[in-house]
């Protein structure tokens, strides 16, 4: 008998074990990246089961709209999105909810994917969602809308492409940062999230699965996205591969926003304003200068919007200044050249109207520095520029130029947790350990 109870005991402490270590290997980032490209290759082979590939992610669509995207692995009947807001000033009760039909693109045949625009929400400062068909339905998720005044917590973060382990590696020190109860009220994402745009195992492995492993708050915390040179295709024709980015989709009209968000062959512009907290964020498409962007820009710039907010902040893509890049492809195929009119054109408008801060993403890894607005005039006042491009694509370690104007460089992978409350901004650069390699605050 005690010959039966101790192997019995000792089968327990096995399975236990071998448990224990399947977990443990399931929480490497390396592991994690793996199996999720052993997934899509199953995909590929045809070997998939109908589910619910990509939870919903959820993008600020402008002050009072959002956009969601989701996609299954086989199209679904009947889907749509249902809606509803409580915690209205002067109105505690729930909100009616509101069920709108999803928009439906076919990708392939495995890929199916959907998208809604929420909204308008009004003042409300709770919006509840889920999505649901005959068959599938969703968790229901909540985004936090703060006021003025409120403290507004939002993680920044660029280029993640092309280095899903190390994003992972990223991912889990913001979880450690926020802490398992807490969320950013919004992610500002400042391009590359993937490395093609035209394969659907980068979208999966680079940027969605990476997200639904490491945090999930991309259900909860609208993401605001600057787009990058590897978001987006930026062809004009009627299978171009714009799968997952056109969450901007008529944001800059004042109607149509009802109107199918998917047009085949149109170039979906990014380019737009939003605010955070107390602070007016202008969203600009480094990709694609146009007259039609300067227009907006200069128009922005001047508004009462933004001259009036406490704080004034750019986010584009490629900075007006890189020192770190590849020196073969900067000195002799002419990439030093590359999106100038950053620095030219836009960044002398920056300066006389005001900016306080420039997020920017493209060179891999950290820098930040504060100058005089204009040099010759000592009481123009400050602005800060900050590149953020370490979240988990290959660094870039190798100075080609020296503008003399950063404060701090560090050469590894990071996040930044930006705070805006009321007359405070509060700006905390940590790498992925969660070391503090950099912070600055801005009183008004």
């Amino acid at each position: 008998m005690r010959f039966y109870f101790r192997r019995w005991l000792l089968l327990v402490a096995v399975q236990i074990l071998v448990m224990c270590t399947l977990y443990l290997m399931l929480q490497d980032s390396q592991v994690q990246t793996l199996l999720s490209m052993l997934l899509g290759w199953l995909d590929g082979q045809g070997f998939y089961v109908c589910k619910i590939r990509k939870l919903p992610m959820v993008y600020e669509h402008g002050h009072e709209h959002y956009y969601v995207v989701w996609e299954t692995s086989c199209p679904a009947n009947g889907y749509s999105l249902e809606w509803w807001t409580d915690d209205v000033p002067g109105n505690r009760s729930s909100t009616s909810h509101h069920f709108v039909k999803a928009q439906y693109k076919m990708i392939d045949k495995s890929h199916h994917r959907y998208s809604v625009i929420i909204g308008p929400v009004g003042l409300a400062t709770k919006v509840h969602y889920r999505t649901t068909s005959h068959s599938k339905a969703t968790a229901q998720y909540s985004i936090t809308r703060r006021n003025e005044t409120e403290l507004t917590r939002v993680l920044v973060i660029a280029d993640n492409q092309n280095g899903p382990a190390e994003f992972r590696k990223v991912l889990s020190g913001i979880r450690k940062h926020y802490g398992s109860n807490n969320v950013p009220d919004a992610i500002l994402h400042v391009g590359d999230g993937l490395q093609d745009p035209r394969k659907l195992s980068d979208w999966q492995n680079q940027l969605f699965s990476p997200l639904e492993d490491g945090s999930g708050y991309q259900h909860r915390s609208p993401t605001v996205f600057a787009p990058g040179n590897h978001d987006h295709d930026k062809a004009r024709t009627p299978n171009n591969a714009n799968l997952y980015t056109d969450m901007y989709h008529g944001i800059l009209m004042t109607d149509g926003l009802g109107d199918p968000v998917v047009v085949n062959g149109t170039y979906h512009r990014f380019f737009h304003t939003t605010s955070l907290g107390s602070a007016r964020v202008i969203v600009l498409d480094s990709e694609c200068p146009s007259a039609e962007q300067s227009e907006f820009l200069e128009r922005e710039l001047q508004s009462e919007a933004f001259q009036s907010a406490r704080f004034r902040i750019v986010a584009v893509h490629i900075p007006p200044y890189i020192e770190f890049w590849n020196p073969y492809t900067w000195n002799e195929r002419g990439e030093k050249h590359w999106r100038e009119h950053i620095r030219l054109e836009y960044d002398p408008l920056f300066r006389r109207h005001n900016v306080d801060l420039v997020i920017s993403g493209h060179q891999h890894n950290y820098q930040r520095g504060t100058v005089q607005r204009d040099p010759q005039l000592p009481d123009s006042g400050s602005i800060t520029y900050a590149i953020v491009g370490g979240a988990g694509g290959e660094l870039d370690l190798e100075r080609v130029e020296n503008w003399k104007m950063y404060n701090v460089t560090y050469l590894d992978h990071h996040f930044v947790s930006l705070e805006v409350e009321n007359r405070q901004l509060r700006w905390l650069a940590k790498n992925k350990a969660g070391t503090v390699i950099d912070q600055f605050n801005i009183v008004r």
